[in-house]
């Protein structure tokens, strides 16, 4: 009998770890709280679209690897290539500008996706498979990890003689908990590992807006539809908040507000000045989003918190696993929340391969998981530590530093030193972390290493001239003295 894999959430990332499970010959059961996310009238679990997804490389590969590779091209066939951020501000003069900051020197690109399109492919594609079984309105009321027991509250289903909805018991031998940052598999797995826990709020909230797309007249090009660029991820920095905009297909832009709770509650006492703060400090929006508009979307849509988690251990022993934001949910600045839970199941099934018994090369020997488990944890935590930590610090660079001259100046001298001098093996940061697959952590290590390199030479050309200086004053002193 094969093994049992039971996969709790069935978005991005619980998608595709059933997927993983699932090439393998795993007998698959995806469970999820709300009903089939394919529906349009199912509900956002944050009632909103949510912030537009940026697909990058580690998403990518991991979507490369899961053993259905067609299903990458019908995810990227739905997205925009965006090539970098397009800086909105105004000038001393009055004058409204657009000031482009490629991603990459080499042209690389991240893919603007709707997270509902890419959620529907995966889902499109489980369901035509044989071993696997969807259970929706499903939501896990409780687990036995020593006895590989789950219950799920059955929200559509008949109810118990008590009146209320039926509960049900389903048995596994791995659990996967891919349920999100209130992850209930991680409240229940936290009964039994000895887990440490770190939960944030950043002192920010969000709130959605759009651009609507424009209507495209005869003889137009079909990119008119757009207000603004659509290769681009548009940022009208505030220095202590922000406004973005996110292409979408249909010539619209997805659009957030990022602001200090402090100034939320201005605005919320009387959401009338909103228009006079947007041109205040973000010159040129109430050309794309009416006034009136402004307003109906900051007084219909929810003002959402951001949190970053952090925790240890991912699994206990041999039963259950948590990946994506349940493992450690994190802030969106650095566009790494969806591509680093995809990674995650990369990673931790590329582990589990590499326990698998020879002798069946099924991997539902109990101790051999447990060790892949085991791995997965040691492996993983480093890294989902350090992306959290570089999403938070990614915030103040999208807020102010992408108009900070010294930061503008490093970018441009690690970049052209990565094309003048490429055995030096020069890139920036965010290159490492979008455009490859190296670990997060090590992407930290690399990065501090090459930011001191940098001081140092930069200190050193600098010192050049005055130790030229100092050895002509000397000789010429000396001279003097021969006299």
């Amino acid at each position: 009998m094969g093994q049992k894999t039971v996969v709790v959430g069935a978005g991005p990332v619980g998608a595709l770890a059933a997927l993983y499970a699932a090439q393998r010959g795993h007998d698959v059961e995806v469970y999820e709280l709300r009903s089939d996310l394919r529906d349009p009238s199912t509900t956002p679990l944050n009632f909103t679209k949510s912030i537009n997804l940026a697909l990058s490389e580690r998403g990518i590969n991991a979507m490369k690897q899961s053993g259905r590779p067609e299903i990458l091209d019908k995810i990227i066939s739905e997205t925009i290539p965006m090539r970098g951020r397009m800086i909105h501000g105004k000038n001393p003069s009055g004058t409204l500008y657009e000031q482009g900051q490629d991603y990459d020197i080499h042209g690389r690109t991240l893919f603007a996706a709707d997270r509902g399109g890419l959620n529907k492919i995966l889902l499109d594609e489980l369901e035509s498979l044989p071993n696997v079984k969807f259970f929706f309105n499903h939501k896990l009321t409780g687990a036995d990890f020593r006895k590989h027991k789950a219950w799920f509250e059955v929200s559509q289903g008949k109810a118990s003689p008590r009146g209320r909805n039926q509960e049900i018991e389903v048995d596994f031998d791995l659990l996967i908990g891919a349920d999100g940052a209130h992850s209930s598999t991680r409240y229940h797995m936290m009964k039994y590992a000895r887990m440490d826990y770190q939960q944030e709020y950043v002192d920010t909230l969000w709130c959605e807006f759009q651009i609507t797309a424009r209507e495209v007249k005869a003889g137009e090009d079909e990119k008119s539809k757009f207000a603004i660029s659509p290769h681009h991820l548009h940022i009208w920095p505030g220095k202590e908040f922000m406004f973005i905009a996110i292409p979408s297909l249909d010539g619209s832009f997805t659009c957030t507000l990022f602001l200090p709770s402090s100034h939320f509650s201005t605005l919320e006492s009387d959401p009338s000045t909103l228009p006079i703060f947007f041109d205040t400090n973000f010159p040129g929006v109430t050309s794309l989003i009416l006034p009136r508009d402004l307003i109906s979307s900051f007084t219909t849509n929810p003002h959402l918190p951001l949190i970053s988690i952090k925790c240890a251990p991912y699994h206990f022993t041999d039963s259950a696993v948590i990946v994506g934001d349940a493992a450690h949910a994190m802030v969106p600045f650095y566009g790494q929340g969806m591509n680093a839970g995809l990674e995650d199941v990369r990673v931790l099934f590329s582990i589990l391969d590499k326990h698998r018994l020879p002798s069946s090369g099924e991997p539902n020997d109990v101790e051999a998981r447990a060790k892949a488990l085991e791995e997965y944890t040691a492996f993983r935590k480093e890294d989902a530590h350090a992306i959290n930590d570089l999403a938070l610090q990614n915030y103040v660079e999208m807020c102010s530093s992408v108009v900070d001259p010294i930061y503008k100046a490093r970018k441009w001298l690690e970049e052209k030193l990565s094309v003048w001098i490429p055995g030096l093996g020069w890139t920036t940061k965010y290159s490492r972390v979008s455009f490859g697959n190296e670990r997060y952590s090590e992407v930290v290590k690399r990065s501090e290493r090459q930011g001191k390199l940098l001081v140092t030479s930069l200190l050193g050309l600098m010192g050049l001239p005055i130790m030229a200086g100092g050895l002509a004053l000397w000789w010429k002193l000396r001279k003097g003295a021969g006299r």
